[in-house]
């Protein structure tokens, strides 16, 4: 037993030997700060990206019919030609209507020669007030008369009531044609109207003045941009839809009224703060970002809205704050944290002059 107890004694020494030669805890590193990169806090708005099919028409479209009833005497135009307001059409038989205007004139000459008359009469009181009052109707009633002959006449040529193009006809001479009879179409197609329908929901985003893009489906004509000059007021719903009116202009004539579009609406939402990816960190209760306040490190949550190319849009408690983009592996809440200065000011004045980014790195 004596040697057991000798045993004993002899490994508890041992061990206490051993603890008193096993190295310290270093705490050199307590109270040392941690060196990241860093970036201030932009904002930018939401962006969502519409597409819809619309269809264009002419600036001007009209289709023309006669306002009376006639044989064509002549149709002096072709089908797809330029012309300008005012220019000769079809030309109706018109002799009648000639010789209806020639008789008009007659009479209007006859009245007014009776009125002079009965005029220098009345100043010598040798005709009473009542006669020349009748003589001065009959004048004014060939004048109503000689009115109305001339318009049946001018409505025996059909004439183009805007510059523009006409489309192709299917009257010729010798025909006769009444007021339902087609005589073609014309189309001013120096600007389109393309019209598109957008959801309801995006009732309010979008106003006179913004831009849409709009593409051939296709694809054999280059993209042109339009401005959209209206938005429907009500909603349709049937489908819960509102219509807006984009115009693009066609200079070069290669659009033509009827074609179909692809409508492609960039609308902007909100504003709200937008950070690196690699500054959202995720935890249990969600997502979470790195500020530095007073130089030390604070957990802040956010909520991501939108993300884009090597950036994201959160909702949180996010002013002005810098933010830790690199280095969030060694963040803990209180913890000192160090960056450069220097370059986070010279990133706010990139930023300032039209820069994208504001961000600040070590070398």
């Amino acid at each position: 037993m004596t040697r057991n107890l000798s045993m004993l004694a002899a490994t508890a020494a041992l061990a206490v030997t051993a603890c008193s030669e096993a190295p310290a805890p270093d705490r050199s590193a307590q109270g040392r700060s941690v060196q990241v990169v860093a970036e201030q806090v932009r904002f930018e708005r939401t962006h969502a990206g519409i597409e819809a099919v619309g269809t264009s028409r002419a600036v001007l479209s009209a289709e023309l019919y006669p306002a009376t009833s006639g044989e064509v005497v002549s149709v002096q135009f072709e089908p797809g030609q330029a012309v300008a307001a005012g220019d000769v059409l079809v030309e109706l038989d018109a002799r009648e209507q000639k010789l209806a205007v020639r008789l008009a004139e007659l009479k209007l000459e006859d009245a007014e020669r009776l009125y002079d008359r009965y005029s220098r009469s009345a100043e010598r009181g040798a005709v009473v007030p009542t006669t020349l009052d009748a003589a001065r109707t009959a004048v004014e009633t060939a004048r109503v008369e000689l009115e109305s002959a001339r318009i049946s006449l001018t409505d025996r040529t059909i004439r183009a009531v805007f510059d523009g193009h006409v489309g192709s006809t299917e009257v010729d001479p010798g025909d006769r044609i009444g007021t339902d009879t087609l005589i073609t179409t014309l189309d001013d197609r120096s600007s389109l109207f393309v019209i598109f329908d957008l959801p309801e929901s995006f009732i309010g985003a979008l106003g006179r003045g913004d831009t849409v893009d709009l593409a051939t489906w296709n694809g054999s004509l280059e993209p042109v941009t339009g401005e959209i000059v209206d938005v429907g007021s009500r909603i349709d719903p049937r489908d819960r839809t509102f219509a807006a009116r984009a115009r693009v202009e066609n200079d070069n004539d290669v659009l033509r009224p009827g074609m179909s579009f692809r409508v492609t609406v960039d609308v902007d939402g909100d504003r709200y703060p937008v950070v690196s990816e690699t500054a959202v960190q995720w935890g249990a209760d969600g997502a979470f970002v790195w500020t530095i306040v007073d130089g030390q490190a604070t957990r802040t949550p956010v909520q991501v809205v939108q993300r884009r190319e090597g950036r994201v849009l959160v909702e949180g408690d996010l002013d002005n704050d810098i933010i830790v983009v690199e280095g969030t592996q060694r963040m803990r809440d209180g913890i000192a944290v160090e960056f450069d200065e220097s370059r986070l000011a010279d990133a706010r004045k990139n930023l300032g002059a039209g820069g994208t980014g504001a961000y600040s790195a070590l070398d």
